[in-house]
């Protein structure tokens, strides 16, 4: 799975290592790893490349990336590619319009068609509540510039026909939301960041981290150690396994977030389709394929992702009761991904108190994907000596020490 740190489970991964120097291939060859850098990102997915492209971009080329597995292995390769801007709070709003607009020049910017297309976002309401949540959510959302307006249910229908409106009470619906490939994402970042001079080593578990007298860590690693001034913790739902080896206590918590596919079928679904009551999401890729998921509480925190009956059952069921239409598909593949879960929902971000050299890049839930631009392009200017953006000073692990955290208010809702 993703992640830099060594699993007690599965030592294999130490006999093969990696690293990929060459923006054109992502085959990792032989080679140690340097004496020292300037950073060491500990983690190879989205977050920690988009972190190291940024960092390369501004010039800051003294870095290496630093993966247990292989790219894309973890939650960055095992989600539905959703971008939204139809958020709850200013700050990740205005977050999230930035980051939609890295994604929108990301083939431009870094010569990668990610296939980005802005059909937008369409939540299903079922009750009053959750209509008066996306009424108060609109209002914040229009204020900031995002155009997202409140449908009647029968207003639905002229973005998705197929919808059945039995118990829908109400909707919203931003048209640049949008949907990218998951994979092209991340190998892109790696791809250019590489070309750049980063160095990104796979298959190379972190096995532990010696703090240096004069500040910075030993990073050590099966096929050798590297001195890093910072290192930064990118390794998602992993964060905690890495932390502890300086005595952090990060309180994040992996959740298996389930995901399918269908066979491809005549494009026809514009939108990612959310349901708020149940957690349903679905979307259709380019290659025509039904993607989804739906929420399954009560599964506790688990770094097991293997597949269920009972997700696929349930999201069968809840599927066919939106879309009937798409009672008879088939579906070709079914996977798991770690959620990396906060306990209000935010993101963990900034160095840890009493390591000013251990930054943190983690509790992102299911959104680091879609936040990942913005977060990579935030953490570079502040590390290659730019103010940092007011995200860091809400997100800090103290704030679950010292009750900060209230201020840094929960979204209401954390689908797709």
């Amino acid at each position: 799975m993703q992640g830099g740190i060594e699993d007690e489970e599965d030592e294999s991964r130490a006999d093969v290592s990696g690293e990929i120097r060459l923006p054109a291939t992502l085959e990792g060859t032989a080679g140690p790893l340097p004496e020292t850098v300037e950073i060491a990102i500990v983690g190879g997915g989205v977050i920690g490349l988009s972190i190291a492209y940024h960092l390369a971009k501004l010039g800051l080329t003294d870095v290496v990336v630093i993966e247990r597995g292989y790219l894309a292995e973890g939650a960055s390769g095992r989600n539905g590619g959703g971008v939204r801007q139809q958020w709850s709070t200013e700050i990740n709003i205005r977050l999230m319009q930035e980051s939609v607009e890295l994604c929108r020049r990301f083939a431009v910017d870094l010569g990668v068609n990610v296939w980005f297309r802005q059909g937008g976002y369409l939540f299903l309401a079922r009750n009053a509540k959750e209509v008066a949540r996306l009424e108060k959510n609109i209002a914040l959302q229009n204020r900031c510039g995002v155009a997202t307006r409140m449908l009647e249910p029968k207003a639905a229908l002229d973005i998705v026909p197929e919808l059945n409106l039995t118990g829908i009470v109400g909707a919203s619906y931003n048209p640049s939301d949008g949907i990218l490939f998951p994979w092209p994402f991340l190998w892109g970042y790696a791809r250019q960041a590489a070309a750049y001079g980063v160095r990104i080593f796979t298959q190379t578990p972190v096995g532990g981290l010696e703090p240096m007298a004069g500040g910075g860590y030993v990073v050590h690693t099966p096929r050798g150690a590297v001195r890093a001034r910072r290192v930064i913790n990118a390794t998602g739902a992993w964060s905690p396994k890495l932390a502890e080896l300086i005595g952090v206590q990060v309180p994040t918590w992996p959740i298996r977030h389930e995901i399918c596919s269908s066979e491809p079928l005549k494009p026809f679904l514009r939108p990612m389709v959310s349901e708020l009551a149940s957690g349903l999401y679905c979307s259709q890729s380019m290659r025509g394929e039904i993607v989804g998921g739906v929420s399954l509480p009560g599964h506790g925190s688990t770094y097991g992702m293997g597949s269920t009956l009972e997700f696929l059952a349930t999201y069968a069921r809840r599927l066919v009761r939106l879309m009937p239409v798409l009672g008879d598909i088939k579906i070709l593949r079914q996977w798991a991904g770690p959620y990396d879960q906060s306990p209000d929902g935010n993101p963990i971000l900034g160095p840890a108190p009493g390591h000013p050299d251990f930054f943190l890049a983690c509790g992102f839930v299911g959104h680091g994907f879609m936040m990942a631009p913005i977060i990579g392009k935030l953490y570079a200017e502040w590390l290659t000596g730019g103010a940092p953006h007011e995200i860091f000073g809400r997100s800090g692990l103290a704030r679950f020490a010292d009750g900060s955290g209230a201020q840094h208010a929960k979204e209401d809702f954390n689908i797709g």
